[in-house]
């Protein structure tokens, strides 16, 4: 009977030794009982087995079925945790893993693996822990119970316990627990068993991460760490010392006199034979050799000696990995990312870019979406050796793959230049045709902006516009159409041959070319009766009945498919042909007072009040309507191309609004100051490139809520703009006022929180005391800078508010320059200062907005 038990017992151990791999059987169905008889209880039925879960959740044909047998098994575990039942504890926590793996709650089993944890078996301890990496966190007051249990275990006699602990601490260290076992993990690092400082360097990894201030107990064992011989050690040490340099230059200093022997190990790893231990597909450890080669790129960024000595190795490498494999093409890909973050030779770097070019001739498309997107990284390093390769990135704009499709036209806008602008064009217009909607509109920014920078002539930028718009249809961005329009009123002498070159373009089907009709209807309101001229026309002038040209617009006016814009764009331009074509009033009168009843509110008063200038106004008319001057506008320099920034003009009637807006955003949010709907009035002056929020006029531009004075507005004088001598000089964030006196007003911090500060200071010019001058100084205290910054701010209804354009939009990080952006209030009645400002800024790839009230300004600042 003894010699039976003992038999049953060895069965048991060797059953749950193997419970956490069983997940991975195959779906069998049972050809016995699910449950064992347990002779330690006197032959009742204990717990079902792991595998015996696993099918039958297998065999479950719904949802609601495996919910059953799920809720019946976590029942039978709950009863089991509160009994204590010590002997199937660990078979129940292993249940439980598979359970939370299928995503039910598993929380109730967090105890349970600290009781594990805690026993002297090493089967319990492996279950454990692996339950302890899955179901704790550091939200979780468990998780400082589990401190003690690692520590005994970190410093056991056994090797595997201790790396359990290791792996574990690895993957649920808080900084609290980091802080406290660092030491044994120090002591491990310095360890003569390799299995154990394999571990221990990949737990002290995840430890830095966590605790940065106390990386440097782990810089001595780190350095010895790259004198070993065993590859995985090695790598881990690689890895760990690649952490220490990149988040602490004095770090990376120390280490960078390890340059030399990190070249004489990847020399011994590309120059040796076969080593059957560490080959993969014929190349020696390609994980050290990649890991090295990352090292290297951290420790020769910027550093003239360190990249002269790491020059013959990368070409080593690049020239003596098999390609055949994509073990190989791993490795190169890491080489090039090397060759291009060093300093390295002009002809090492011609070799990186020529070993992205053959990736591009590759099959796979992954290893082609990566050769596009290093090159796109790598263009303003040497911008000459990727043009070399432009065909092929030209043809990758025909692969089918839309990933491929997207980062190709990215490097072919980088490519773009004042040579090869025509070819390039050429093949972006057989793109846009056979794109996306998404990549139409995206191309079609993209090509305006760079035709504005490298266009050989204006006639050549105005037809390839005028192309763009025939094959990107309603795809093409609204913005695109007030830079267009704004290119054709400055061309003066390409006014008759842009007009009927849109007539020629204008089809059938114009519902499916609104941003076209936009375009043409407004050049033929402004030109209409120099589309028979010819003028300026190399080939036959046309022959257009004015008939022709209102039967064109009543199909657009009368078209339901036609959205809003582009019937105020027709119905203006039908106006100015009253202008154009005297003998036609009558024909545009009547169809103008069709839309006096019009649903839409927009057009009907439109309708009305052009109907009442031919009524009541009609002397006035032709100097409404008479051609408009041409459109000045901020000329497109370096900065605006690379953000992206186009100018907008609408031409509504005698209306002309200049709006400054980012070809990436949808819509306007020049005036969305906190969020909410707001109506806000724009005192606009001839000549002006700055918007003047005037509050005085709106009870919606109240944003204060419940700050409004009891003050007329109409004794408010108007806010001016600054002239050129009045200009801000912004050097470095220092600013200095030629005409302003300063005050004495103590400066303001106005905003604090996560390392970005906000200080005003005040000046009130000695020309008109109602003017408050405010510079506000924007600086980031943190490791990472802050991009696409934008500050606005808000007034009571009784101010007048001015933001003059900031220094920028990128905050550099540690304090290491600042954003400046100057702020006028006007304030003739004296009232205390109130704002309330809104910040946004994208940090470490997420974007961040605050919003913050400003009560404290110092009197001094506005009485």
């Amino acid at each position: 009977m003894i010699h039976e038990m003992a038999e049953w017992r060895q069965k048991i151990t060797y059953y749950l030794s193997l419970e956490y791999w069983i997940i991975l059987l195959p779906d069998v169905r049972p050809t016995q009982s699910p449950y064992t008889i347990d002779i330690l209880t006197g032959g009742l039925p204990s717990s079902i087995r792991l595998r015996d879960l696993i099918r039958q959740i297998r065999a479950c044909k719904t949802a609601a079925d495996e919910r059953a047998v799920v809720q019946k098994e976590c029942a039978y575990i709950r009863s089991t945790f509160r009994e204590e039942d010590n002997t199937w504890r660990c078979r129940n926590v292993a249940k439980l893993l598979y359970i939370h793996m299928l995503g039910y709650p598993a929380h109730f089993g967090q105890l349970e693996c600290l009781k594990l944890i805690a026993s002297p078996r090493f089967i319990d301890k492996r279950v454990g822990y692996l339950g302890a990496t899955l179901l704790l966190d550091e939200r979780q007051d468990v998780h400082l119970l589990i401190t003690n249990s690692l520590k005994n275990d970190l410093t056991s006699q056994t090797q595997f316990v201790a790396g359990l602990a290791l792996s574990a601490l690895g993957s649920i260290c808080s900084p609290e627990m980091s802080r406290d076992l660092a030491g044994e993990v120090e002591k491990l690092v310095k360890s003569s068993n390799v299995y154990l400082k394999k571990k221990a360097a990949l737990c002290a990894f995840r430890i830095i991460k966590r605790v940065p201030e106390i990386l440097e107990m782990f810089i001595p064992a780190a350095r010895s760490l790259l004198t070993e011989k065993n590859h995985g050690v090695l790598v881990a040490g690689v890895i760990l010392v690649t952490e220490l340099c990149s988040m602490c230059s004095d770090t990376l200093l120390y280490f960078k006199k390890l340059v030399p022997n990190l070249v004489r190990i990847l020399k011994n790893l590309v120059m040796a034979g076969y080593s059957p231990d560490h080959d993969v597909n014929g190349i020696n450890d390609p994980f050290l050799q990649v890991k090295i080669l990352r090292l290297l790129r951290v420790l020769g960024k910027q550093d003239d000696e360190a990249s002269e000595i790491m020059n013959d190795i990368l070409a080593q490498v690049a020239t003596n990995t098999e390609t055949s494999k994509n073990v190989g093409n791993a490795i190169l890909y890491e080489t090039v990312l090397s060759i291009m973050g060093i300093k390295s030779e002009s002809g090492l770097r011609v070799l990186g870019v020529n070993i992205l070019g053959r990736f591009l001739l590759n099959i796979d498309k992954n290893i082609r979406y990566v050769a596009l997107n290093t090159l796109l990284q790598t263009v303003n390093v040497d911008n000459g050796a990727v043009q070399r390769h432009r065909n092929t990135v030209l043809d990758c704009l025909k692969d089918p793959d839309v990933s491929i499709q997207r980062r190709a036209m990215e490097l072919c806008f980088a490519l773009i230049n004042s040579n090869n602008i025509r070819t390039v064009t050429k093949d972006l217009l057989s793109f846009i045709e056979s794109a996306g909607p998404e990549s139409k509109a995206i191309c079609s920014s993209k090509l305006f902006v760079a035709a504005e920078v490298h266009a050989p002539t204006k006639r050549w930028h105005i037809d390839t516009m005028i192309k763009v718009l025939t094959l990107a249809g309603n795809y093409v961005p609204e913005d695109l159409v007030g830079n267009l329009i704004q290119l054709i009123s400055e061309s003066s002498q390409l006014h008759v041959y842009t007009t009927q070159q849109l007539w020629k373009n204008l089809g059938n089907e114009l519902a499916s070319f609104q941003p076209l009709v936009q375009v043409a209807t407004w050049c033929i309101g402004e030109f209409g009766d120099l589309l028979n001229s010819a003028e300026g026309v190399d080939a036959e002038p046309l022959n257009v009945a004015e008939e022709h040209i209102f039967g064109l617009y009543e199909k657009i006016l009368y078209n339901h498919h036609m959205t809003l814009l582009t019937k105020e764009y027709t119905i203006n331009s039908l106006m100015k042909l009253s202008v154009r074509f005297p003998k036609s009033i009558s024909k545009v009168k009547n169809m103008v007072d069709v839309f006096g009843s019009n649903m839409n509110i927009e057009l009907q008063q439109r309708a009305v009040e052009f109907s009442s200038v031919f009524s009541k106004h009609d002397y006035l008319r032709p100097s409404i309507f008479e051609r408009m001057p041409a459109i000045e506008r901020k000329n497109l320099n370096e900065v605006d191309v690379q953000n992206g920034l186009v100018t907008e003009e609408e031409d509504f009637g005698d209306t002309s609004i200049t709006k400054l807006v980012k070809a990436k955003d949808e819509g306007n949010a020049l005036l969305d100051l906190l969020g909410a709907p707001q109506e806000t009035q724009l005192n606009l002056q001839e000549n002006s490139q700055h918007a003047v929020v005037n509050s005085g006029g709106s009870n919606l531009l109240d944003l204060l809520g419940g700050l409004e004075l009891n003050h007329s507005p109409e004794a408010q004088p108007p806010l001016s703009f600054p002239t050129s001598e009045e200009s801000n000089i912004i050097m470095d964030g220092h600013l200095s006022h030629q005409q302003d006196k300063k005050a004495g007003i103590p400066p303001l911090r106005v905003f604090e929180k996560n390392g970005l500060k906000l200080d005003f200071t005040f000046e009130r010019p000695s020309d008109n005391l109602q003017m408050t001058v405010m510079t506000m100084l924007a600086k980031n205290e943190t490791s990472d800078p802050l991009c696409d910054f934008l500050f606005q701010a808000a007034v009571p209804k009784t101010l007048q508010l001015q933001l003059l354009p900031p220094s920028g939009n990128v905050i550099p990080a540690n304090n290491d320059g600042c954003v400046t952006q100057v702020i006028k209030v006007l304030n003739p009645t004296k009232t205390p200062l109130r704002m309330r400002i809104k910040l946004s800024y994208t940090t470490l790839g997420m974007t961040v907005e605050e919003q913050s009230e400003i009560k404290n300004f110092p009197s001094a600042a506005w009485q």
